[in-house]
């Protein structure tokens, strides 16, 4: 302790190994949202995140899809009590994972992905809607493959405290791997969304019932024991 004199003693007991690595484990099924960049007819990033719902069913996941259809764009009149945003926020707020799954424009994710994830606040109230929730990227292309769209939603997952998982998939030239009826023929690229899908369902199950430990930050305990110490400070002055 004498070598780290900066730290608070009180707001820094050390890990604890109960609440870590046995808590009370849910036994409901995953909750996992999945979102979707594309509103074509066709939309193949829509496509490829219905192939990932049927393989989360199979896990035993409670699947829910986001149709952003009608999503207005952020800051343009309206705010969060607008339907659709509404309806947005209430399912982040429910699920304990998340899929997104973008086509990649311009060397990057869709526009409408990021409208979706930019009305997503990084805090409602005292409430982190994302925070320590777990993500699984996927993106299609209509050329050659890419890694683009995955790595900018990675940046986003991180920034917004997601756990984003090690397995991603990348589907390049997604014209030639759905057949008419919509649904993905089988392929190494099919295998990976179905690795991807298993992983994520994995980390969920590990990390739901302790993501509320695994995201307690020294920092913002002794932030929060300061910002008290000065509300009782103040009441006992006036």
């Amino acid at each position: 302790m004498s070598e780290t004199p900066a730290i608070t003693d009180d707001l820094f007991p050390g890990i604890d190994r109960d609440r870590l690595l046995a808590p009370a484990m849910s036994s409901h099924p995953p909750r996992i949202l999945i979102l979707y960049g594309s509103l074509r007819t066709r939309s193949f990033s829509r496509l490829s995140a219905e192939e990932a719902g049927r393989i989360l069913t199979r896990l035993g996941a409670e699947v829910r899809f986001f149709n952003p259809s009608g999503l207005p764009l952020v800051d343009d009149g309206v705010d969060a009590s607008h339907p659709k945003v509404a309806e947005l926020r209430q399912m982040v707020t429910w699920c304990e994972g998340m899929v997104w799954s973008s086509p990649e424009r311009h060397g990057a994710m869709s526009g409408l992905m990021k409208t979706q994830i930019d009305w997503i606040p990084l805090s409602d109230g005292a409430v982190r809607p994302t925070q320590a929730k777990t993500l699984a990227v996927m993106q299609v292309s209509g050329g050659s493959q890419s890694f683009n769209a995955v790595n900018q939603m990675r940046i986003l997952g991180r920034w917004m405290r997601l756990l984003t998982i090690p397995n991603q998939s990348s589907v390049p030239k997604a014209f030639q791997e759905f057949d008419e009826a919509g649904r993905m023929r089988p392929s190494p690229l099919y295998d990976r969304i179905v690795d991807v899908m298993e992983e994520l369902i994995k980390f969920t199950l590990l990390t739901r019932d302790r993501k509320d430990y695994l995201v307690d930050r020294y920092s913002e305990r002794k932030e929060s024991a300061e910002a008290l110490m000065q509300r009782v400070n103040l009441s006992s002055a006036t």
